[in-house]
C-alpha cells in the first residue's frame, strides 16, 4: 500500500508541475522533468525484485543506501571518541600523522582513557630515570651459523607486497627506510625494482608461492633465489609460514589484476590467476622446515634467515623447538604476527576469530625458546598493531627484540584508514593499482614522512626506556608492565603469566607444559594425542580405548603413529595450560620474578 501511495503522490506532483509549466515558466518545466524522472524511478523500484526495501518504499528507500554508503565517514569523523576507533583510534592516527609531518604530537589536559577499566595496561617509571641514548640502538641478528649478521632497528616496515600497495607507496616507504637506516620488508609478492630503487636495507620475504624465486610449476627455484639473495640491499630473508589476519589461508590474485609489472615481479604469466597455496611445498614437517632454513642460509651465503608466523597450536611451536634441537639448525630470527594484524583482504571470520593475538603468541614462543635453552641463538620480532613508542616498549617486555609495523607505516604514507584496500579504490593512492589514484601520492614528500614517523617514534620509545631507569633493553623485565585485572587490583606480567627457566623443558617440564611437550614431534605438525573417548588405545583392544563418559576416566596411554604417548590426568590442568596464555615471560634476556608464585 505504501509504495502505491508514493507512486500516486509522485504522479500527482508531476501532473501539477506539467500543468504549471504549460503557463510558460521555464523553472516549472525543469521541475516537471525532475518529477517525471522520479516517477519513472519509482515505477522501476516498485517492479524490480532485487531489493525488498525499494519495492515497498520506492525512491525513499534509496536514502538508506545513501546513508549506509557514508556511514564509515560519519562514524569516524563525527561520532567515535578519540580513543575507541577501530582498528586504530583517532588518537593513534593523529599521533602518526603529526610525527610523519614533523609536527608537535603532544596532547594537553591529561588522558581520556579510563585507567580503572579492567584490561588497562601501564608501564612503570623509575624514581631515578636516566638519559636516553644519543643514537637509536640496533639489535644484532645472526645465530652461530650466520656469517653476515645484521643490526636491525627497534621499529621497521613490516611486509607489504607490491600489488597490494601501489608502486608509489613502495617507493615512498623504501625512500624513508633508506633515509632512516631501518628495514623495509618486501612482502611475499616478490623482490621488485621498486624495493631496490632507493637502496634501503631489505628483508626479502618469501611465501608459499615462492614469488621471485619459483619454477614454472610454483616450486622453489634455488638458483633464482641465490641470485637475488646476493643483492647487497638484501640483508636477511624471511620465510612466511602464515599471516596474522588470515592464518592457515592461501590467496588468489585474480588474473585481471596480474599486470605486466606484477607478473614480472612474481615470475608468473600475465593475466593468469596467481595462487598462493595455504602451505609450503618445500617442507611438510618441523624437521623439514629447519632443514629448509639451513638450505636457504647456505644459498644466501650466510645471511640471516628467519621465518614469520601467527601462533596456532602450542604443540606446533614445541614441535619446531624439538626440530631445532634434533637437527642443530636454528633460524636467526622469528617474527610473530598477531591475529590483530592487518591485510589487504581476508574473510571476516578469519580476521575476527582465527589465530592467536600477539601478546599470547609472542610470550608463548619466547617461553618455549627459553625453556629449550635456545633463546640466546634466536631474535624475536613482533608484528601486529605496533604504532607508538609505548607499543614498542611493551613488546620488548613481553619477549621481543625488535618490532615490525605495516599499517602505521601506511598511515605515515598517507593512508586515512578508509578500509578500501581490497577494492582498488584507495582514495589516497596507497593500496591501489589505479594510475589516477596513485599519482596523488608524491614519493619525495611521503618518503620524508615515513622517515620522520619512524625516527620520532623510536626516539619516544628510547625516552620511555630511559624514564624506566634502563639503559640496556636486556634489563627490561615483566615487573615493569602492569595490567588492571579488576576494579581494585593491578598485577605485573610477572605474576599474571607463568614462565620457564632456561632449559627447563629439557630437564623437567612443568605440569602445564608436560603434555604438550610430550606430544610435540619434530616429524609432524598438529595435535595427535588421543582424547581417549574418541580414539582407541591400540588396534588390538578397541574396547579399552574409550573413556567412560559417566566416570570421565581416561586411559593412561594412547597410540599415535606407532608411539605410546602418556596422557594427562583428566582435570583442568591441560585446559588451563592450552588456553593460549598461561605461559611466559620476560623481555630479551630479562629476569622475570615470582618463580614459585607463578607456578601452578
Amino acid at each position: 500500500m505504501v509504495r502505491f501511495l508514493i507512486l500516486i503522490l509522485l504522479a500527482t506532483l508531476g501532473f501539477a508541475t506539467i500543468v504549471a509549466a504549460a503557463f510558460g515558466s521555464t523553472g516549472w518545466l525543469v521541475l516537471a522533468v525532475v518529477m517525471i524522472a522520479l516517477f519513472g524511478l519509482a515505477i522501476y523500484d516498485s517492479l524490480q525484485t532485487k531489493h525488498a526495501i525499494l519495492r515497498n518504499f520506492p525512491v525513499l528507500g534509496r536514502m538508506r543506501f545513501l546513508l549506509e554508503s557514508i556511514r564509515p565517514e560519519i562514524q569516524q569523523y563525527f561520532i567515535e571518541r578519540n580513543f575507541d576507533g577501530r582498528p586504530f583510534d583517532r588518537d593513534t592516527r593523529s599521533l602518526i600523522y603529526a610525527r610523519a609531518k614533523g609536527q608537535d604530537s603532544h596532547k594537553a589536559f591529561g588522558t581520556e582513557r579510563d585507567v580503572n577499566q579492567e584490561g588497562y595496561e601501564f608501564l612503570l617509571h623509575s624514581t631515578a630515570p636516566v638519559s636516553p641514548l644519543e643514537k637509536p640502538r640496533k639489535v644484532m641478528i645472526g645465530g652461530p651459523d650466520c656469517t653476515q649478521p645484521y643490526g636491525v632497528a627497534l621499529m621497521n616496515i613490516s611486509s607489504m607486497s607490491f600489488g597490494s600497495l601501489s608502486k608509489n607507496a613502495v617507493l615512498a616507504m623504501n625512500k624513508g627506510a633508506a633515509m632512516g637506516g631501518f628495514v623495509h620488508e618486501t612482502g611475499e609478492g616478490g623482490l621488485t625494482k621498486y624495493h631496490l630503487e632507493h637502496g634501503a636495507d631489505l628483508f626479502w620475504e618469501i611465501g608459499s608461492g615462492y614469488f621471485g624465486c619459483r619454477n614454472d610449476d610454483g616450486t622453489f627455484n634455488p638458483e633464482s633465489f641465490a641470485e637475488k639473495a646476493a643483492y647487497p640491499q638484501v640483508k636477511a630473508v624471511t620465510l612466511k609460514l602464515s599471516q596474522g589476519a588470515k592464518p592457515g589461508l592461501g590467496g588468489v590474485l585474480p588474473g585481471k589484476k596480474v599486470t605486466a609489472e606484477i607478473a614480472e615481479a612474481r615470475e608468473v604469466p600475465i593475466g593468469i590467476d596467481c595462487i598462493s597455496p595455504a602451505s609450503h611445498s618445500s617442507f611438510r614437517t618441523p624437521r623439514e622446515l629447519m632443514e629448509f632454513v639451513g638450505r636457504l642460509r647456505k644459498l644466501a651465503q650466510g645471511k640471516p634467515i628467519g621465518y614469520k608466523f601467527c601462533v596456532g597450536s602450542r604443540t606446533d611451536v614445541l614441535a619446531m623447538v624439538k626440530a631445532m634441537l634434533e637437527t642443530g639448525i636454528t633460524p636467526d630470527y622469528i617474527i610473530i604476527d598477531g591475529s590483530e594484524g592487518g591485510t589487504g583482504a581476508a574473510p571476516l571470520e578469519y580476521e575476527d576469530h582465527m589465530g592467536t593475538p600477539l601478546t599470547e603468541g609472542l610470550m608463548l614462543v619466547h617461553n618455549a625458546l627459553v625453556g629449550a635453552g635456545l633463546r640466546d641463538r634466536i631474535r624475536l620480532g613482533a608484528a601486529g598493531k605496533v604504532a607508538t613508542g609505548s607499543d614498542i616498549v611493551k613488546r620488548l617486555i613481553q619477549g621481543a627484540d625488535f618490532t615490525m609495523s605495516a599499517r602505521a607505516m601506511m598511515m605515515a604514507t598517507g593512508c586515512i584508514q578508509a578500509q578500501k584496500c581490497h577494492t582498488n579504490e584507495c582514495p589516497v593512492g596507497v593500496a591501489t593499482q589505479d594510475p589516477r589514484l596513485m599519482r596523488a601520492l608524491d614519493v619525495t614528500d611521503k618518503g620524508n614522512r615515513v622517515h620522520n614517523y619512524q625516527k620520532l617514534t623510536v626516539a619516544e620509545a628510547e625516552q620511555i626506556i630511559a624514564s624506566m631507569g634502563v639503559t640496556d633493553i636486556k634489563h627490561l623485565n615483566t615487573r615493569m608492565l602492569r595490567r588492571r585485572t579488576d576494579h581494585l587490583t593491578t598485577k605485573s606480567y610477572a605474576s599474571i603469566y607463568n614462565w620457564l627457566r632456561p632449559g627447563e623443558l629439557l630437564v623437567e617440564p612443568p605440569r602445564g607444559w608436560a603434555a604438550d611437550w610430550e606430544e610435540a614431534d619434530a616429524d609432524h605438525f598438529g595435535e595427535f594425542a588421543a582424547l581417549g573417548y574418541l580414539e582407541p588405545m591400540n588396534a588390538e583392544d578397541d574396547d579399552a580405548a574409550y573413556v567412560n563418559p559417566q566416570t570421565n576416566e581416561m586411559p593412561s596411554v594412547a597410540s599415535r603413529n606407532g608411539k605410546v604417548v602418556p596422557q594427562p590426568p583428566r582435570d583442568d590442568t591441560r585446559e588451563k595450560a592450552t588456553d593460549g596464555a598461561t605461559l611466559v615471560v620476560s623481555g630479551s634476556g630479562a629476569r622475570p620474578e615470582g618463580k614459585t608464585a607463578a607456578r601452578k
